[in-house]
């Protein structure tokens, strides 16, 4: 397994991405970590593997986290060891079940508030089910959780992005992406369900929409990238049902850790080679060419209308 996703990545190209050779290899190169002094950064998934082990190395530069996380257990016990550790900041945390659009909206209007500005945006929650089950709104929830919660998080927190510009980013896909269809269609996938292939998919979806956001918010001094970390050893899959846990206990065990996927993510969020890059696709630090479909800006610009009325957002 762990084979099938070093084979669906792609390599830079020389040719095509001269222009970030310096920048992509100078991240490469040991250096002092970059100051996040002063910097507010909104992290999903943070109660966990790497958005767990992302949160504390950004609070380690001094980043103060807004954590949004669905369960309240795992929620407090993450925030009091990040006041613990990093007392100097006032980390905090939402909670909404991203699932249901009624509580990302919620989220992110309750962040808007209690945040003049956010300077890194993190969408990093993602998950795989193993059966197709619609939410309350609709979506299936596949698609929900790695799509549309993050569209509609981060259109929500537009205003405080722009307000700390230049502000980042960062969207967590999947190698996985490569082997999927865009199927504006059939979004529910109600013709073609396995849970890889949603998962797939709605990482498409993701490459999609950083792509648009890119270039929507050029002007507006906000980057956004998008990263695959690598086969990282988490529990990912763990709750998947069916097969799915067997399949990722296999994948697992050649996986990195969780702090050097992490690393990818921060990476992106904070080292200065990475300013003024935006509307790409990496897989660990390097710049890779996405799946075909992944760079059709007609994709790209009908995906987001598509979500948008779906999501009931203007």
């Amino acid at each position: 397994m762990s084979s099938m996703f070093a084979r669906l990545s792609l390599t830079t190209q020389p040719g095509w991405a001269h222009q970030f050779t310096g920048r992509t290899n100078a991240a490469k190169r040991p250096e002092r970590a970059a100051s996040m002094e002063g910097k507010t950064c909104v992290i999903t998934g943070a109660t966990s593997g790497i958005g767990r082990a992302a949160a504390e190395a950004l609070a380690a530069m001094g980043a103060r986290i807004v954590i949004v996380a669905r369960d309240k257990q795992r929620g407090e016990a993450m925030l009091t060891k990040l006041r613990d550790r990093f007392p100097r900041a006032r980390h905090s945390i939402h909670y909404a079940d991203l699932l249901r659009l009624a509580e990302v909206k919620r989220a992110a209007a309750d962040i808007a508030a209690a945040e003049p500005r956010v300077d890194v945006l993190l969408n990093n929650a993602g998950a795989m089910f193993a059966w197709r089950k619609i939410t309350p709104d609709g979506f299936e929830r596949t698609f929900a959780l790695n799509h549309v919660a993050a569209f509609v998080l981060t259109h929500g927190l537009r205003e405080r992005l722009f307000a700390a510009a230049p502000a980042r980013v960062v969207n967590t896909a999947g190698a996985l992406h490569h082997l999927a269809s865009l199927h504006l269609e059939d979004l529910r996938l109600e013709h073609k369900y396995n849970a890889f292939y949603a998962y797939a998919h709605a990482k498409l979806c993701c490459v999609l929409f950083t792509r648009e956001l890119a270039r929507r918010w050029a002007s507006k001094q906000v980057t956004a990238n998008s990263v695959h970390p690598g086969e990282i050893a988490t529990n990912f899959g763990d709750r998947a049902g069916g097969l799915i846990p067997y399949v990722f206990a296999v994948v697992h065990l050649f996986g990195s850790s969780p702090e050097q996927g992490a690393n990818r993510i921060v990476q992106l969020a904070s080292a200065h080679e990475y300013a003024g890059i935006s509307g790409r696709y990496f897989y660990k630090e390097q710049l890779a060419r996405p799946n075909p479909q992944a760079e059709d800006d007609g994709n790209a610009e009908r995906l987001w209308r598509a979500t948008a009325r779906l999501a009931e957002i203007a």
